[in-house]
C-alpha cells in the first residue's frame, strides 16, 4: 500500500481511545513519542569475501517501567517507522495485560534465506555487541526477544554474546525467548499462539457477543482460515483445532489453499516440509493469490503474518465475523472500520498477541530469581494432594488406581505454571477491555488503548514525572 506509514496508524488508534480519557494533551503526546530511536549500521565481511552494509534499529518507546522489552525480526520489510511502531504497540500490549515492562522493538534489514548460518551467526552478535555498547540490551533496561526471522537460536548467540562482555550475574535475562537448556522457560515457544486461542475462546464464550454476531456460543465447530504458518500461526490453528474449531483455509507465502471439509493441520506441515510450500495439498482447492483465502465464508479469520493485510483494497470482502488478530498491525485504521461497520467483531493486535511477552515476562522472572517455576512446591502440593485423596478413600472406601492417583496428585510444574499463567492473563485483560467496550459505547481495539492508556498516564503519574 503505497505512502503506508505504520507509526502513524498506531497513533490514530491511540487518539481515538484518548479522546475517551481526560488526560492532557502534553501528557498524551509524551505517551505517544518514542524515548530512543537507535539505527546501526556496521560490515558483514560474506564468505565470499565481498563487504555488506548490514543496517539495523532498536526503538525504546517508553521507559514509564523499566527494563523495556520487545522482539527483533529480521526482515527486507524492517525499518524505522516499522520499528518505532512495533515498539508503540508493545508499550500498550503490555500495559492491557499487566506485564510490568515498556514497550521496545528491534530489527535488521536482512533477508535471511540469502545468508550462510556462520553468516546470519556474525550478523546478530555484532547486533548484540552494538546494543550493548550503547546500553539498549540488559535485563534492568531492554530484554529482546524473538519475532519474525528469528528464533531461539537467535536469542542464545545474543544471550552468549552479552554474557562474555558483561560481568552482570542476571545476565540470563537480558534476553527471552532462550532455548530451554540456556535459561529459557517451558511453554515460550508456543506461547503467543496459545494466547491468541485463549483469546478468541474468551470472546466465544461470551453468549451476549456471539449472539450480537450471529453465532453461537462456543468454539466448538466453529470453521477458522489463517494466514501465515510461521509459529504464530502454526500453534494458534493448533489450539484452535484442539478445542473444537475446524481449519478450512491457509494463506502463506506462496499462495492459498481451501477446503470447507476441513484441513489435517499436522498433515499440511509434513507436506509444506517435504515440498517447500501448500500448493497442491490433497483435498485442497488453489486459490489465485496469498490472500484470497481471506475472502472466503469463514466464522473466524486469523492474520498471523505481517501487518497491513487488511487493507481499503480487501476489507470490503472480508467476511469472517470474528477476526483475531495474532500479527502486530494485520489490519489498517480504514479496513478496520469497513470490518466494524458490517458489524465483526475484531479481536486487536494490542491484546490478542500478548501471550509472548507474557511468557516472556515469566522467563525474565525465573532468569533473575535463578529458580525455575514448580521447583520449590511440586513435590509439596502431589504429596498434599495424595494425603486428601488417601483421606477420601477411607470415608469413601473407594480405592484409587495408581494411575488415578498419577493423574489427580500431580502437581504443578514449570510448564503448566506457565500455562495456566498465560489463561488467566488473556481471560482477565478480555474481560476487563470487552467491559470499557460496553461501558464506553467503543470497539475493542480503542478498549484496549484506553486501558492502556489509563494505567501508562498512571504510572507517569506515580513517579512525580506529571502532577
Amino acid at each position: 500500500m503505497k505512502g503506508y506509514k505504520f507509526f502513524e496508524q498506531v497513533n490514530k488508534a491511540f487518539d481515538k481511545a484518548a479522546a475517551f480519557t481526560n488526560h492532557s494533551k502534553g501528557l498524551l503526546e509524551q505517551m505517544k513519542a518514542c524515548n530512543d530511536v537507535l539505527h546501526i549500521t556496521f560490515p558483514l565481511e560474506r564468505q565470499d569475501g565481498s563487504i555488506e552494509v548490514i543496517h539495523a534499529w532498536r526503538v525504546e518507546h517508553s521507559h514509564h517501567k523499566m527494563p523495556t522489552k520487545g522482539g527483533i525480526r529480521y526482515s527486507m520489510t524492517v525499518n524505522e517507522d516499522e520499528t518505532m511502531a512495533l515498539a508503540a504497540l508493545m508499550t500498550y500490549k503490555c500495559a492491557v495485560v499487566d506485564v510490568p515492562f515498556g514497550g521496545a522493538k528491534g530489527g535488521i534489514m536482512i533477508d535471511r534465506s540469502k545468508y550462510s548460518e556462520e553468516e546470519l551467526e556474525k550478523i546478530t552478535r555484532r547486533y548484540a555487541f552494538e546494543l550493548y555498547k550503547k546500553n539498549f540490551i540488559g535485563p534492568g533496561n531492554d530484554v529482546p526477544a524473538p519475532d519474525y526471522g528469528t528464533s531461539s537460536k537467535e536469542m542464545a548467540w545474543i544471550f552468549d554474546t552479552y554474557r562474555q562482555i558483561s560481568s552482570d550475574i542476571n545476565a540470563e535475562g537480558c534476553v527471552t525467548g532462550k532455548p530451554v537448556g540456556q535459561g529459557g522457560i517451558r511453554g515460550r515457544t508456543e506461547a503467543t499462539g496459545r494466547g491468541v486461542f485463549f483469546g478468541i475462546k474468551e470472546a466465544c464464550d461470551n453468549e451476549e457477543d456471539m449472539k450480537a454476531i450471529g453465532l453461537e456460543r462456543g468454539l466448538e465447530g466453529k470453521t477458522f482460515i489463517v494466514q501465515g504458518l510461521g509459529n504464530v500461526g502454526y500453534h494458534s490453528a493448533k489450539y484452535m483445532i484442539e478445542g473444537g474449531a475446524r481449519l478450512i483455509g491457509v494463506a502463506e507465502i506462496d499462495g492459498s489453499i481451501y477446503s470447507d471439509k476441513g484441513i489435517d493441520l499436522e498433515k499440511l506441515m509434513a507436506y509444506r516440509e517435504e515440498s517447500g510450500g501448500i500448493i497442491g495439498f490433497e483435498g485442497t482447492k488453489t486459490l489465485r493469490s496469498s490472500k484470497s483465502v481471506l475472502e472466503k465464508e469463514c466464522d473466524i479469520l486469523i492474520p498471523a503474518a505481517l501487518e497491513n493485510q487488511l487493507n481499503a483494497d480487501n476489507a470490503g470482502k472480508i467476511k469472517a465475523k470474528i477476526i483475531g488478530e495474532a500479527a502486530n498491525g494485520p489490519t489498517t485504521d480504514e479496513a478496520h472500520e469497513i470490518i466494524k461497520k458490517r458489524g465483526a467483531l475484531i479481536i486487536p493486535d494490542n491484546y490478542l498477541n500478548a501471550g509472548g511477552v507474557t511468557v516472556s515476562y515469566f522467563e525474565w522472572l525465573k532468569n533473575i530469581q535463578h529458580v525455575r517455576f514448580g521447583r520449590m512446591g511440586k513435590r509439596f502440593e502431589e504429596n498434599s494432594y495424595k494425603k486428601i485423596l488417601s483421606v477420601i478413600e477411607t470415608i469413601s472406601d473407594r480405592k484409587f488406581t495408581e494411575k488415578e492417583l498419577e493423574f489427580l496428585a500431580q502437581g504443578g510444574g514449570e510448564r503448566e505454571l506457565v500455562d495456566s499463567g498465560l489463561e488467566e492473563t488473556m481471560v482477565n485483560a478480555y474481560r476487563e477491555i470487552n467491559e470499557i467496550r460496553k461501558s464506553k459505547g467503543v470497539d475493542l481495539r480503542t478498549a484496549a488503548f484506553i486501558s492502556a492508556i489509563d494505567k501508562v498516564a498512571f504510572m507517569y503519574g506515580g513517579m512525580g514525572i506529571f502532577p
